[in-house]
């Protein structure tokens, strides 16, 4: 069997490409980390690291966000997800909404890329609030919805809820892994490929543990 040959335009195909998106990564600071009760807090910066080191490996554009960082009410980026974004500038704000900080949005509008991969926390608020306003300017807007959480469950759901129904697209670790992969013949990226579905624990990557 072989692939089809040549390959789809990456830049123009429907499907997210290294070539056509962008990852948006807003507060994941330890207050914010900690507050979290939709999901195991663990659990989630493993999979947020996980959506990072996929980023960098397939050389994913990627804007690095924090809240109140500068004014001393909050601690910069948690260390694991800092790690696998090496040399990364965080853009620091006080607003709540992130596409109400200059300085954001004009890195988002330089990139040129209409398909943004944004993580948030909270669901319900930092992701949430630019998502809608991401869609409202054109944008096609996507969430990892197991690498993303809320305040609680509920808060979590409703959210992802409001969103999907604006045109948000919903999306998973595993799943977003395999959309930059596409190809087994892809052997540049293999190796970050199978690093992080073991990582992220993909069952049929346990298989072959």
């Amino acid at each position: 069997m072989s692939s089809i040959n040549p390959i789809r335009d990456p830049k123009n195909d429907h499907l997210i490409t290294p070539e056509n998106s962008a990852l948006l990564l807003i507060d994941y600071q330890p207050l914010q980390v900690s507050s979290v009760r939709s999901m195991d807090n663990e659990q989630l910066v493993n999979n947020i690291s996980i959506v990072a080191k996929l980023a960098t490996g397939y050389n994913v554009p990627v804007i690095l966000t924090t809240v109140n960082v500068a004014t001393g009410l909050n601690r910069p980026t948690v260390k694991k997800i800092k790690d696998e974004l090496p040399g990364l500038v965080e853009i620091d704000r006080t607003t709540v909404n992130a596409w109400e900080d200059q300085e954001f949005q004009d890195a988002v509008k330089a990139l040129g890329r209409k398909k943004l991969i944004v993580c948030a926390l909270w669901t319900e608020v930092c992701l949430c609030f630019p998502a809608l306003d991401l869609i409202k300017e054109g944008y096609e807007v996507y969430t990892i919805v197991d690498a993303v959480g809320g305040t609680s469950v509920v808060a979590h759901d409703v959210a992802l809820r409001r969103m999907e129904q604006a045109g948000v697209q919903l999306s998973s670790v595993t799943q977003f892994a395999c959309e930059l992969q596409r190809d087994w013949n892809r052997t540049d990226t293999t190796g970050v490929f199978v690093d992080s579905l073991k990582a992220n624990g993909s069952f049929f990557v346990e298989s072959l543990r």
